[in-house]
């Protein structure tokens, strides 16, 4: 007599990893599938995920809830997309509130509405295809956040501008991505909401997923997904057909730089030296996770790597 298995044998997640980096994350195949494909579907790597489970778990908050965002920024130097880990607009808010200092903010105030044709070159089947989008947009919004400071209700307020502001299809574009052809005033009320809360709240909100996507990173940050794990990966390369770095530059692309300021490098080689003069590598991992974000914990963790493998 021939017994069938009762047992479900699940099918392989989309990112491959080791079971012993899930069981250290406390994590299991199942859950690990649920963050692959339903909580970051868009993220090309195993390590981005991994990242940000690891922000997640070092700041108390559930991955599952999707607090945070995996978001691809291209490295000039690097010459490929890197995937690095920012909160969502809504973690930003949630934060901010639960300082208790939180007081409300009024609705988005719009400026007037300009219509711009955007120019730039899609992959199709057959190479790469000029593209036009004409599209309208409000030139500005701002939002005002309260914050109850020393007991009074003061209002903070930061004008954003969707041409500073919106995110580009990719760094040889001027094409904004799908969501901000779609969305041209909800994705810049989202921009505004963030700017005016790091202004009430500089000590606790950040720049957000909203912000940061299509945006570069300076080169002296590269390295947010070379892996904090074991775990093999492939390297994800430039889509065929795109031109490199050196003739992006005389292109005409006008890409925002974010660099990594003084006073961060400063904070990162303290933690560096106590790390390594107590051997604490782990606990100055976890303390970084838990401190910085986007290219400030990419260069806090390549500092970290790269004394941990001289010691």
């Amino acid at each position: 007599m021939t017994r069938t298995s009762n047992v479900l044998e699940l099918p392989a997640a989309r990112l491959p990893v080791a079971m012993q980096t899930l069981a250290e994350l406390g994590l299991d195949a199942n859950t690990w599938r649920v963050l692959t494909e339903s909580i970051f579907p868009g993220a090309k790597t195993a390590d981005g995920i991994l990242l940000a489970v690891r922000y997640c778990k070092a700041r108390g908050l559930d991955p599952l809830k999707r607090p945070v965002h995996v978001v691809p920024m291209w490295s000039k130097t690097a010459g490929r997309e890197i995937e690095t880990v920012w909160p969502g607009i809504a973690e930003v808010q949630t934060t901010a509130a639960r300082t208790g200092q939180w007081a409300g903010m009024d609705p988005p105030q719009f400026g007037p509405e300009r219509t711009r044709t955007f120019q730039g070159r899609v992959k199709t089947d057959k190479g790469w295809d000029p593209v036009e989008i004409t599209l309208t947009f409000p030139e500005w919004c701002e939002v005002t956040v309260y914050r109850l400071v020393g007991g009074v209700r003061c209002a903070f307020t930061e004008p954003v501008f969707w041409e500073e502001a919106y995110s580009r299809s990719s760094s040889r574009s001027e094409l904004p991505t799908d969501m901000w052809a779609k969305r041209p005033r909800g994705q810049l009320h989202k921009c505004a909401k963030a700017a005016s809360l790091r202004a009430a709240f500089p000590e606790e909100a950040t720049y957000t997923a909203e912000e940061m996507a299509g945006k570069v990173i300076e080169s002296d940050a590269v390295g947010l997904t070379t892996p904090v794990t074991a775990t093999p990966r492939a390297t994800p390369s430039r889509p065929e057909g795109e031109v490199t770095p050196a003739v992006e530059a005389s292109s005409g692309a006008t890409d925002e730089t974010i660099a990594v300021d003084e006073t961060v490098r400063e904070q990162v080689a303290r933690v560096v030296a106590r790390a390594r003069a107590a051997n604490a590598w782990k606990q100055a991992e976890e303390y970084c996770l838990a401190r910085f974000n986007g290219p400030h914990l990419a260069h806090a963790l390549g500092a970290l790597r790269d004394a941990q493998s001289a010691a």
